[in-house]
């Protein structure tokens, strides 16, 4: 049976190293401050941007809220998005995804100051990304690479597929994967033979969205298995990309869902943001 990995467990000690840096910083004069921004009344947004503020609160951050109703316009957001660009308390900008249809994604996102972007997503830092000189990671990829720092598991020369292409996991994650010496195969919705793939992985890492895609059979005996998908199915419960039982019998380590990826994600969004207060702090002295 598969090891599992605890990301609740990683995650509690990265946040008492984040809270003794943040009270170091506090006594030099500067508090960590993350703004997020949530547009409409989503209840999925409306629950994550909950858990981000009591996270912040949790390791001595100021934390702020911006509520803005379904209907704001999107000149009326990026104006609230310069607003908090111009304050200096203010170390990470967060604009809670998805947007109301009416408002450009992308247009909100290079709106974000690329030293307050604290999501990673601005142009700027993704790019940054691809050649290896990087201040702030996604937060969800970051969050994996710590957990398989945790978990000594050590990348270089490792086969690694990744299921999913989004810019948001998928990419960023072979990229990191890459940076760390790893030999990189991404796979997604027109991958001929993707079992004949997946079953070639030392690292497999599954971030498509769907419940129980991956199956025990798709796993090379072995294999460490990273399964970032959060999915609701219609018997309430809530089930990772991968498909647990099988995939356990099989694997030698393995995340849950929930209690795997998940708490990582929260835990490197405050990490960055931390690490933009400390650039605060020297740019203060200088």
């Amino acid at each position: 049976m598969a090891k599992i990995i605890d990301g609740k467990l990683i995650s509690a000690k990265e946040r008492e190293i984040i809270a003794e840096e943040t009270a170091t910083l506090k006594n030099s004069g500067i508090t960590p401050g993350l703004a997020v921004i949530i547009v409409g009344e989503d209840p999925a947004s409306k629950v994550y941007v909950r858990n981000k503020e009591k996270s912040c609160i949790e390791v001595g951050f100021n934390s702020w809220v911006i509520r803005m109703p379904e209907e704001t316009k999107e000149e009326e957001l990026l104006a609230k998005i310069d607003d908090l660009n111009a304050d200096s308390e203010v170390d990470g900008i967060l604009v809670q995804l998805p947007l109301p249809k009416h408002i450009d994604e992308k247009k909100v996102i290079a709106a974000i100051c690329p030293q307050k972007d604290v999501d990673a997503f601005h142009l700027e830092n993704t790019g940054r990304i691809m050649v290896g000189d990087y201040k702030y990671l996604p937060c969800t990829p970051a969050g994996i690479m710590t957990m398989l720092e945790h978990e000594n598991i050590d990348v270089c020369g490792k086969e690694c597929v990744v299921v999913g292409r989004s810019n948001i996991v998928g990419k960023p994650m072979a990229m990191l994967l890459l940076n760390k010496s790893g030999t990189v195969t991404v796979c997604h919705s027109r991958t001929k033979d993707l079992a004949e793939v997946t079953r070639r992985a030392d690292i497999l890492v599954v971030a498509v969205g769907r419940a129980e895609f991956i199956t025990g059979d798709m796993i090379k005996p072995g294999a460490v298995v990273i399964d970032v998908g959060i999915n609701r199915c219609e018997d309430g419960k809530l089930r990772g990309d991968v498909h647990f039982e099988s995939a356990e019998k099989t694997a030698s380590a393995i995340t849950p869902v929930p209690g795997g990826v998940g708490p990582m994600t929260i835990t490197t969004l405050l990490k960055n943001t931390l690490t933009a207060a400390k650039a605060r702090a020297e740019k203060s002295l200088n």
